[in-house]
């Protein structure tokens, strides 16, 4: 799933790329990506990129007053230059996790004067990505709800006290929920808990202050150094060197770089995520569907 520290590069990249340079054309090769049939993404062709910027996970091509193509990426959607032909890396914590693998078709192909095309594809086995285009991005619901952003240097400990303390559900459904905190999914709230050793499935209300304290500089410092390590990474390479930089997500049966104990899987949701016994759960093994 893509999360804000590689969404953030991948607009950086565009932004730099395309800035200044017009759509040349539109080919939309899986109808359901078009969010807005009345006002399909070819409805901007000619008109020239102002800025790329990022809401949470989704990317915002904004062509100053003719509006704004908002792409969300889903849960595996991406982007990248036609041609280029980087091998595939499967997201941590997903089958064949760290293997190499085939690039996902294109669904949906935008050329730009100047600028090689840029195409977004979706590695799921239902489609997932989606696009917009609006006057404004909180046009798009999943723009208008989101939550603070732990990225933004405006980010403060009251916005994450409203966010987190007090609710009745698992912390780290709360990390991932973007109406409460936009940017961060399966993986970076992995990260995120480990590193304030909370264990993911308290309720975030049974926290204490301590605890909340740790939760939140684990929050703003995970998110931002990762985003400072994508900085300047090619689209190519942002998933690998998200994959390199998890010391937990996607890491079951290695040793925990803080206690050295075995990381462990366990079921969340409708998907799988790690957590080290000793640092998070007093030594408790939570459990793995199917087991």
């Amino acid at each position: 799933m893509p999360e804000s520290p590689e969404v953030q590069a991948l607009a950086d990249e565009l932004g730099a790329r395309l800035a200044g340079r017009a759509l040349a054309g539109v080919d939309v090769l899986e109808f359901r990506t078009t969010k807005t049939r009345s006002r399909p993404p070819s409805s901007l062709a000619g008109r020239a990129v102002a800025q790329v910027t990022r809401h949470g996970k989704l990317i915002d091509l904004g062509f100053g007053d003719a509006g704004h193509v908002v792409v969300s990426l889903g849960r595996h959607g991406w982007a990248r230059w036609a041609g280029d032909d980087a091998t595939a890396t499967t997201e941590p914590g997903g089958a064949g996790d760290g293997a190499e693998a085939s690039e996902p078709p294109a669904l949906v192909e935008l050329a730009f004067d100047g600028a090689p095309p840029i195409e977004l594809t979706d590695a799921g086995t239902w489609v997932s990505l989606g696009l917009f285009v609006v006057d404004d991005p909180v046009e798009v619901p999943a723009v208008a709800k989101l939550g603070p952003d732990p990225a933004d240097p405006g980010f403060s400990r009251d916005a994450f006290d409203r966010a987190v303390t007090g609710r009745r559900k698992q912390v780290k459904a709360v990390l991932q929920e973007q109406e409460s905190l936009a940017g961060i999914g399966n993986a970076y709230s992995d990260e995120i808990l480990h590193r304030a050793r909370v264990s993911p499935v308290v309720h975030a209300a049974s926290l204490d202050a301590d605890a909340l304290g740790r939760l939140y500089d684990a929050t703003t410092g995970v998110v931002r150094e990762a985003i400072e390590a994508r900085r300047g990474v090619p689209i190519a390479g942002l998933k690998a060197a998200k994959v390199a930089a998890m010391r937990v997500h996607g890491r079951a049966g290695e040793v925990c770089p803080v206690c050295g104990d075995v990381i462990r899987d366990f079921s969340f949701a409708s998907t799988t995520a790690q957590y080290c016994p000793t640092c998070q759960t007093g030594g408790e093994l939570l459990p793995v569907k199917g087991e």
